[in-house]
């Protein structure tokens, strides 16, 4: 578990990629701000977080609880749940736009076509207000 990264994920250089192309400018993991966001968009006062979905507890078909050391991890991931949760509570008390996009969206069984989510992310960067995940679809 070591060898994971917290930080330049490739999930997270594909969303700043694409962002990159759409002519957005950025800074990446602000340490000043709640939750330490992995894109910062301040002209618009926009926050992308690029979630993993075993780390954050998400729950779509690429989440499933380790079985073993059930109490530790049941801990880990709730604590990183109730975290995002007052991260993204603090930054919309700020007056942020908040954006989650969620690793299911991106790989996997349920990903989301790129230039619609591109498209959804564009258009809540530049005109939404409140909160926006971006997951997968769901089966069925």
């Amino acid at each position: 578990m070591a060898a994971i990264r917290h930080a330049h994920t490739k999930p997270e250089l594909l969303i700043r990629s694409g962002l990159h192309k759409r002519g957005f400018r950025f800074r990446l993991h602000s340490s000043d701000l709640p939750g330490k966001p992995d894109i910062v968009l301040k002209r618009y006062r926009a926050i992308v977080f690029v979630n993993g979905c075993f780390w954050h507890g998400h729950g779509c078909e690429m989440f499933r609880w380790p079985t073993t050391r059930k109490e530790f991890w049941r801990s880990k991931i709730e604590a990183n749940m109730r975290r995002d949760q007052t991260s993204i509570s603090a930054l919309r008390a700020s007056g942020w736009k908040v954006a989650t996009v969620w690793e299911c969206a991106l790989k996997g069984r349920q990903k989301v076509d790129r230039s619609l989510l591109f498209d959804d992310l564009t258009d809540f960067i530049r005109d939404g207000k409140g909160v926006l995940a971006l997951e997968g679809k769901k089966a069925g």
